[in-house]
């Protein structure tokens, strides 16, 4: 078979086909109740940005139900937490604001999308609000909402995402302190066990006491 690549929207909606009228107009400029609730009862979420030069990223953010701050109808606050100190997200907002965010909820197969601009700030009344054992973020995201829209559950549904019953077994691969030694480690070497297990105890502590 000859490939076909499409490189013109014509060309794809010639294939793929128009929206639903709902479809498009689902999207909202500013947070509803609807989006509110997601929000509230989000753990969890995908930041999606991107460089100067367009180089793309998407970084997981968790934390307790209601993490993200709803401050009004086009502004979300979303508390920095203590990381692995790369700060791709963040670098990237200091010269793209660009930002999109994808919420999910435990159980729900349906999302919600949120695009926007962002920026970091440190505001200590905010910051006191997202304390957790007494531990206060450094600086947050600010998010100006430009567009919401909730997202059908086709993909989680497919996935079967949280069905118990297809929870894989973590012992099916390396621990994560093996996988990323033998990434960086020379072609040459491979990382001894002593090493290994030194790695993965740091990591494991670096759970128990990093995570807020």
């Amino acid at each position: 078979m000859t490939m076909t690549v499409y490189e013109t929207e014509d060309a794809l909606r010639a294939l793929m086909g128009q929206p639903m009228d709902l479809a498009v107009r689902k999207a909202l400029p500013a947070l509803d109740k609807y989006c509110r609730a997601y929000i509230e009862r989000s753990p969890f979420l995908s930041l999606g940005t991107s460089d100067a030069q367009g180089r793309p990223d998407v970084s997981p953010r968790g934390d307790r139900p209601g993490f993200v701050l709803v401050l009004d109808d086009t502004h979300l606050f979303i508390p920095e937490r203590p990381g692995n100190a790369r700060y791709d997200s963040l670098t990237n907002l200091l010269s793209n604001p660009r930002v999109g965010l994808l919420f999910l909820v435990p159980g729900y197969d349906d999302s919600l999308r949120v695009n926007g601009r962002a920026r970091l700030i440190s505001e200590p009344a905010l910051l006191e609000r997202c304390a957790v054992d007494g531990k206060m973020p450094k600086l947050g995201i600010e998010v100006t909402v430009e567009e919401a829209y909730l997202h059908c559950g086709k993909a989680l549904r497919r996935s079967r995402l949280w069905e118990a019953s297809l929870q894989r077994d973590r012992a099916e691969l390396p621990t994560l302190g093996r996988m990323i030694l033998e990434q960086t480690a020379a072609a040459d070497s491979a990382p001894s066990a002593d090493v290994v297990r030194h790695v993965d105890e740091l990591i494991e502590e670096n759970y128990r006491t990093s995570l807020f």
